[in-house]
Order: C-alpha cells, then structure tokens, then sequence
C-alpha cells in the first residue's frame, strides 16, 4: 500500500476531486459569505505534500465556490493551538461582524490535551459556540477527529477523541450541521498523511478534506445527505 500511496498525486488521488469536478457539484450553492473559526483544523494547517496544491481544505472550498460565485466573501479567523473556550472568547465576535451564511465550526482538539479533560466542560463550551452559530442562520459544518490524530504522551487519546467525537456528532445532530465524518475515513491509514510535526494533516489530507466537504454539502443541496 504505501508504494501506491507515495506516487499518488492530486490528479490520481481516488478520495480527490478536480476543481472542474467541485465547481460543478456546487454550481447551485447558494452561499455567499463563507467564514470558518476555531482551531489549526478550521484554519487548514499542513505541511506540503509533493504533488498536491499548497492550500488548506478552507481555503480551496471558499476557492470552489467562488467559481460559482466569484464575489463569495471569505472569513477564516481559525488559529493554532485554539481550544473552545478561546474560540468563543476570541473569534465569535467577528465572525458575527461578517455575517456568515456557511460557516465551519471546530470539534475541540486541542481542549483534548489538558491532563485529564473535563467532557462535561468541553461539551458546554461546544454547545454555546454552536448556539451562537446557530443564531446567525448560516448553514453549519463540522469534521470529527481522524483515527491518525494520535498523541502518544497521552495513552488514553484514542478514547478521547472518541468521546469529543460523539459530542460532536450528537452536536451537528441537534443543529443538522453538515458533518464530514474522518474518524475511520481511509486516508489515516495513509503512511504519509500528516505532517512532519504529526498533528495537522498533510496538503496531501487537505485535498481529501476538501473534496469531502465539497461532496457533503452537494448532498445537502441535493437533499440525499443522511
């Protein structure tokens, strides 16, 4: 497997969409101020990948719509090493200002790496930030943490993630935001899927995240998403 996968390029990337190919899903959409905020995941992060776009998975949907819509405004006040609590104290109040009609929301990475997390704190954080999303109208979005995202001084971190992931699956639930599920997607088994600092995804990663947000919201226009 990893021989194929170290040749794989944008083009050959079976999990990867053409710009041609996007654009097209999208054409109807009817977004028209495009914000993301959170954390490194909500902003994009990641290393270049031979053979792949240097561009994060925000950055080439907001480019995907503005195919259909070359006037989209985009926001992404996403920053690294964000947890949620600084997310709503830091970022709310300027993605309010801009007024987002699609808008992506973090799923708490990095409130994961305090020394024993509290789920019940992590989960009201999460609540009051979709809360306030919510009350902007824009269509929500959300990832949940890939299998691959492993921190080995915590030997608990799978269980972690597992239960943010479940908050965030039950969250996107209750507020029927567009959810891109990661968790056992088959890109983390790819052997040179994340950084070098091996935390953010690869651009390799990015494309992927790209694509299937892409393929995400074309269902939800299309009425299939389920």
């Amino acid at each position: 497997m990893s021989s194929s996968t170290n040749v794989l390029t944008e083009e050959s990337d079976p999990f990867c969409l053409s710009p041609t190919a996007a654009a097209h899903l999208l054409a109807d959409a009817p977004w028209r101020r495009f914000a993301s905020i959170g954390d490194s995941l909500s902003a994009g992060t990641g290393a270049p990948s031979p053979g792949y776009g240097d561009l994060g998975w925000a950055d080439r949907v907001a480019d995907i719509l503005r195919r259909g819509r070359p006037n989209l405004a985009y926001l992404n006040t996403a920053k690294i090493g964000a947890t949620t609590a600084r997310t709503l104290a830091d970022q709310t109040d300027r993605m309010l200002a801009f007024g987002p009609d699609l808008l992506h929301l973090p799923c708490a990475a990095n409130d994961l790496f305090h020394p024993v997390p509290d789920f019940t704190i992590i989960e009201r954080s999460l609540r009051r930030l979709y809360e306030i999303a919510a009350g902007t109208g824009a269509r929500l979005t959300t990832f949940t943490l890939g299998r691959a995202f492993v921190v080995p001084n915590f030997p608990d971190w799978p269980d972690r993630v597992r239960t943010v992931n479940a908050i965030t699956r039950e969250l996107a639930r209750e507020h029927d935001a567009v959810l891109v599920d990661t968790w056992d997607h088959p890109i983390n088994d790819r052997p040179n899927l994340l950084s070098p600092d091996g935390v953010h995804f690869s651009t390799s990663g990015q494309a992927v995240l790209a694509a299937e947000m892409v393929k995400a919201l074309a269902a939800t226009l299309n009425g299939t998403r389920g």
